[in-house]
C-alpha cells in the first residue's frame, strides 16, 4: 500500500464513529393486548369497523369515507370543537373481516397532539383459550422529533408513553364494556 492509500483508509476509518453517533432516532414499536369476556365475532362487531373508532374514549367524534376499504380515510376529533381541536387523520392500508385485524397509517397529526411521525398500527381480536377474546393493538412509529437531541416532551420515551397510553385507554374501554374472562 502507498502513503495515499493508507492515509485515505485511515481518514475512512476515522470517520466510522461520527457517522456512527450522527444517526437520528430508531423505530419505535409498542404492543398492548387485553382479554375481555365476550367472544372475538362480538368484540370485533364493535371494534372492526374503521369509519367507528367512538369505542375509545378519547375520540369524541369522526368523519371518513371509504369504509373498511383499502385507502379509506377517516379523521379523529379529540375535543367537541371538531375540525377546530385536536385531530388525527387515518388511512386504512389492510384489512381482513376474517383474520378479525386491520391496520392504518397516521396521515396527519401535531406532535402536541401525539408525539410521533410516521406512525402505523394494527389493531387484532383473537380467541382466547379457556373463552373470551384477546385483543392486541400494536404500533411501530418515530418520535416526534426528527433530529438529534430531541425536546423532552419530543422523544422517544414521550411517544412510547404516549402511544401506550392511547393503547391502554382504548382497551380498557373494552374491558369495561365486555367484562373480564373468569379465569
Amino acid at each position: 500500500m502507498n502513503r495515499r492509500t493508507l492515509l485515505a483508509a485511515g481518514v475512512a476509518l476515522a470517520m466510522i464513529p461520527a457517522a456512527a453517533m450522527a444517526h437520528g432516532p430508531t423505530r419505535q414499536k409498542v404492543t398492548v393486548t387485553t382479554e375481555v369476556a365476550a367472544e372475538p365475532a362480538e368484540v370485533w362487531a364493535a371494534i372492526g369497523d374503521f369509519q367507528d373508532l367512538t369505542w375509545h374514549p378519547a375520540v369524541v367524534s369522526q368523519s371518513g369515507e371509504g369504509g373498511n376499504e383499502i385507502d379509506a380515510t377517516r379523521a379523529l376529533y379529540l375535543s367537541d370543537q371538531g375540525a377546530e381541536g385536536p385531530m388525527i387523520a387515518e388511512v386504512l392500508y389492510k384489512y381482513s373481516d376474517e383474520k378479525m385485524s386491520y391496520s392504518y397509517r397516521i396521515t396527519e397529526v401535531a406532535v402536541e397532539v401525539l408525539p410521533v411521525t410516521n406512525y402505523s398500527s394494527h389493531l387484532t381480536v383473537m380467541p382466547r383459550d379457556g373463552g373470551g377474546s384477546v385483543v392486541e393493538w400494536r404500533g411501530a412509529f418515530y418520535r416526534g422529533y426528527p433530529n438529534n437531541d430531541p425536546p423532552e416532551e419530543l422523544n422517544d420515551e414521550a411517544a412510547i408513553a404516549a402511544v401506550t397510553g392511547v393503547y391502554e385507554a382504548g382497551l380498557q374501554a373494552l374491558v369495561e364494556r365486555f367484562g373480564e374472562p373468569s379465569s
